[in-house]
């Protein structure tokens, strides 16, 4: 009886499945990727740019309301929604703020409406003041990763349709 203990055998992968099948499953994540990354660009950078440009000036907002307003946790991720109004002179300044921050914390938020005197259309919260540090690393992280994943995901499809075109030539 011979046994096999010196004798290599070749290790035998299934060749690799290129077919457009995976890379529509493919472009459609990153589309979904691509989503999530508009819409921090769309609605999260710009309250976090406008809160920068007036945390040194805003003061609490005499008469102003928030009209609607809800937070959610999700694990150590906070995502707030609230309308904002403000009474102005010339008119109301209604402004719907996103804002996205990372900690722990258990219970409800109290928050009160902020504005700056010079530009009430940045209407904004102390709570989006507070942590507006945390904000701006929370946007730069998860929108780069995002990017990062995407840019990723299009260099190993590239990568791969062209091992799999040269394999076939």
């Amino acid at each position: 009886m011979t046994t096999s203990v010196n004798r290599a055998e070749p290790l035998r992968l299934p060749p690799p499945r290129q077919g457009w099948g995976n890379t529509l499953w493919t472009l459609f994540g990153l589309a979904a990727l691509a989503a999530l990354l508009v819409a921090c660009a769309v609605y999260t950078a710009p309250p976090v740019i406008s809160d920068w440009q007036i945390r040194d000036t805003a003061r609490p907002a005499a008469g102003a309301r928030v009209s609607d307003g809800k937070c959610t946790a999700k694990i150590v991720l906070h995502l707030c929604d609230v309308t904002l109004t403000l009474p102005t002179p010339t008119g109301s300044v209604v402004r719907r703020v996103n804002t996205v921050f990372t900690g722990m914390h258990v219970g409800d938020y109290a928050i009160r409406v902020m504005a700056d005197p010079g530009r009430p259309d940045l209407v904004t919260t102390d709570l989006a003041l507070d942590r507006l540090w945390n904000r701006t690393l929370t946007l730069l992280v998860i929108a780069g990763a995002l990017a990062a994943i995407i840019v990723a995901a299009l260099v190993a499809m590239v990568r791969n349709r062209r091992a799999g075109s040269g394999a076939m030539g």
